[in-house]
């Protein structure tokens, strides 16, 4: 069957559907993993966006249901050069296109994804629909154009749970962690809970005084989609916790979240940082890590006696990490958890743990 991909720009492009014969619409981007699609799909950050892979062929090891960072597909769309139909993984239990069928997200494949990733650079991220049909109909550029825009969207309520739980092992672990579930991915929770956590995961509107009145002995502020600053109840639950002193750590949108608490602003890049070959530079150490990223929001303003900036993106030069001095509060823009990517940053899990162990010996 065929399908069309729409950008807003008017440029059209023409392939073959591989997913769900449905229409969809988000805001295109492009992802340079060159593995991990079952991750970066399954990713709630991902949520309302069509994700274009630059790797050329995909869906040659399948999926295997271990890999799943949520329980079904939040990205809109997914757009490549070349489907493998037939995968060759001993865990694969699936075929990538009956996973998006499955979940009834639309796949188009024989697009040029070089030049599409070239037009997203020049030209910024921007709305697109697959439409799956016989022909290229007018209608589907309207569509297009009256899709919802990223700035000012909060997506962290839509894709949050709805109830509190608990992840992990409750039985040997040390310290009570609350987490703020903005779109939380499940290899974010397994290393909280290897790192020695006793993991209860909240909805993101859920009142700091509720959980402070609980006494956690620390607080994490999870990665999600959309646009930060419409988030007020999660940055005035930040501000309480820092005011608090409470042990606080945010990743990615936690980032951001953590950054207008502290009194920050926050602007959309032109076109995201989503990949695993980010290099970020250590302020402190003067370590470079290369870091799995996956944000088209990011902190803006220099770094300052009260609100150090710790990490440096050296793609662009923003900022990528950020801390309060004289409060246990640390935040890095990119994901020390990976899946998929390096893992040159997973120490941050287990340095979040040893501040909060000082944090409690005083």
């Amino acid at each position: 069957m065929k399908a069309f991909l729409v950008l807003e720009n008017g440029i059209v492009m023409e392939g073959v559907s591989f997913g769900a014969e449905t229409s969809s619409l988000g805001e295109v981007v492009f992802n340079t993993s060159m593995a991990g699609y079952q991750e970066i799909l399954t990713d709630p950050s991902y949520k309302g966006q069509m994700i274009n892979l630059t790797y050329p062929m995909i869906g040659n090891y399948g999926i295997n249901p271990d890999d799943m960072e949520s329980d079904t597909i939040h990205a809109s769309g997914l757009i490549v050069k070349e489907y493998v139909s037939r995968p060759s993984n001993f865990q694969s239990k699936e075929t990538l296109k009956d996973f998006l069928v499955r979940f009834g997200i639309p796949g188009i494949q024989g697009i040029d994804t070089r030049r599409l990733t070239r037009i997203i650079r020049n030209s910024g991220a921007m709305s697109g629909g697959i439409f799956v049909a016989d022909a290229y109909s007018e209608s589907f550029l309207e569509k297009v154009k009256s899709a919802p825009n990223m700035i000012g969207a909060d997506l962290a309520k839509v894709v949050s749970t709805k109830e509190q739980y608990k992840f992990g092992d409750h039985t040997n672990n040390k310290y009570k962690l609350a987490v703020y579930d903005f779109g939380v991915k499940r290899n974010i929770l397994k290393l909280l809970d290897t790192a020695g956590f006793n993991v209860h995961v909240f909805p993101a509107e859920t009142k700091a005084e509720t959980l402070l009145s609980e006494n956690f002995d620390a607080y994490f502020l999870s990665n999600g989609p959309g646009d930060p600053e419409p988030l007020s109840y999660a940055i005035d639950a930040a501000k309480l916790i820092m005011k608090e002193k409470k042990p606080l750590f945010g990743i990615c949108l936690g980032h951001q979240i953590i950054g207008l608490a502290l009194g920050k602003k926050t602007a959309k890049l032109k076109f995201g940082h989503r990949g695993g070959n980010h290099p970020v530079r250590n302020e402190e150490t003067k370590k470079i890590e290369i870091t799995s990223q996956n944000h088209g929001f990011h902190v803006l303003e220099d770094s300052d006696q009260d609100t150090p900036i710790t990490r440096i993106n050296l793609f662009d030069n923003t900022v990528a990490g950020l801390k309060k001095v004289g409060l246990p509060v640390m935040a890095v823009q990119y994901h020390p958890e990976a899946s998929p990517g390096p893992h040159d940053s997973a120490y941050h899990f287990q340095e979040f743990y040893e501040m909060v162990n000082k944090t409690k010996k005083g």
